[in-house]
């Protein structure tokens, strides 16, 4: 950890490099056609699987997804996606001061019902990297899909506080291993990590501008959870991923638009100046209708490609899908989108908790 610098103040924030792990197995939607399909209240979905798949892709624009190897963990892929990011701005990993990991459900190995989370994920990152600085302080975010930009927020005060210099942030999650075959939004998720190297600088024309969070749980707390499976006659006694789809998509509509535009007018940027909105990927519907909103909100239509997306090909990645889509257009693997120093862009991300939050950033 870095000692305070009374010009910290002054310095910015800037993404020096990116890195992402995308699994290699590939999950389409037609793999789904002999899966038995039940409700909450464990009654026989009544319709054939090809009408629930061709539903789920009208709305949710998912076609396929990506799981990991049997082999593999979320703290193994959130090391490969670190590798690619220290890789990609050219530091010397001894000199990190935070490495920061968002996912939710720790390590969960192929064939267990046990999360394992102690050690942190940050901490075996730490070790899989082979860092020897004890002074490069790890832990774990648990901020439901928002956690990969919570961390960001996170490593951006260290930075302004003059606590740090240069911090690791990854999202990672496995959620192939916390999903009911039986329950039909197991075709909403997806394995992957993304990564990214933020820097002190004093560089005044670029970094981040502003940053927003929020978390509701008065009514909302509980929209996402653990529950049995759908399948009430099953006996392994496992927990799995479950949500109040509906509640969810309204609530995002209802607050996600609201905290972009506090974000952006904290930045003191126009709306006229965003290149891309670089959303967590939940549902391609929902995220065209906070579009929406959000352009709305200053009058605006949504221009055409401000919108780079990957659930069609990669599915709901959770924390890594902000990171993930950000490095695949930086790097030019997004067909028909890219980005250039001195475009503003904006990352936003609704999940668990209810969690929200938001960052406006000049590239």
């Amino acid at each position: 950890m870095v000692i305070f610098d009374k010009y910290s103040e002054e310095m910015n924030s800037i993404i020096t490099g990116t890195g992402t792990f995308i699994p290699s197995n590939v999950a389409p939607n037609e793999g789904f056609e002999n899966h038995d399909f039940y409700n909450e209240d464990g009654s026989r979905f009544g319709h054939e699987n090809t009408v629930i798949i061709e539903k789920f892709k009208a709305i949710t624009g998912i076609s396929e997804r990506r799981y990991i190897e049997d082999n593999l963990v979320t703290s193994e892929i959130a090391h490969f996606a670190a590798e690619a990011a220290i890789s990609d701005a050219n530091i010397d990993k001894e000199t990190l001061d935070y490495i920061i990991v968002a996912h939710n459900y720790g390590d969960l190995k192929h064939g267990t019902h046990q999360s394992d989370t102690v050690p942190s994920l940050a901490s075996r990152v730490k070790h899989l990297l082979r860092i020897k600085n004890p002074k490069c302080v790890a832990y774990d975010v648990l901020f439901g899909c928002p956690g990969w930009i919570e961390g960001m927020i996170q490593a951006h005060s260290y930075i302004k506080s003059g606590m740090a210099k240069k911090c690791l942030v990854i999202g990672a999650e496995a959620l192939s291993r916390v999903i009911d075959q039986h329950d039909r939004d197991s075709m909403i998720y997806s394995d992957g990590a993304g990564a990214a190297i933020l820097e002190a600088s004093e560089e005044t024309n670029r970094g981040i501008l502003s940053h927003t969070s929020a978390t509701y749980t008065y009514d909302e707390a509980h929209f996402i959870y653990f529950g049995e499976s759908n399948k009430q006659e099953l006996s392994d006694q496992r927990m799995y991923i479950k949500m109040y789809g509906r509640k969810i998509y309204e609530f995002a509509l209802s607050n996600v638009p609201d905290a972009m535009k506090d974000c952006l007018d904290e930045s003191g940027a126009s709306i006229d100046d965003i290149k891309k909105i670089f959303i967590h990927q939940a549902n391609e519907k929902m995220d065209e209708a906070i579009a929406k909103r959000f352009f709305k909100l200053y009058g605006k239509e949504v221009p055409a490609n401000v919108m780079p997306m990957t659930i069609d090909k990669l599915g709901n990645s959770s924390v890594a899908t902000v990171p993930t889509v950000y490095d695949l257009v930086l790097k030019g693997k997004l067909e028909g989108h890219e980005v250039n120093k001195g475009d503003i862009v904006i990352f936003a991300s609704v999940g668990a908790g209810m969690n929200i939050n938001a960052i406006v950033y000049r590239i």
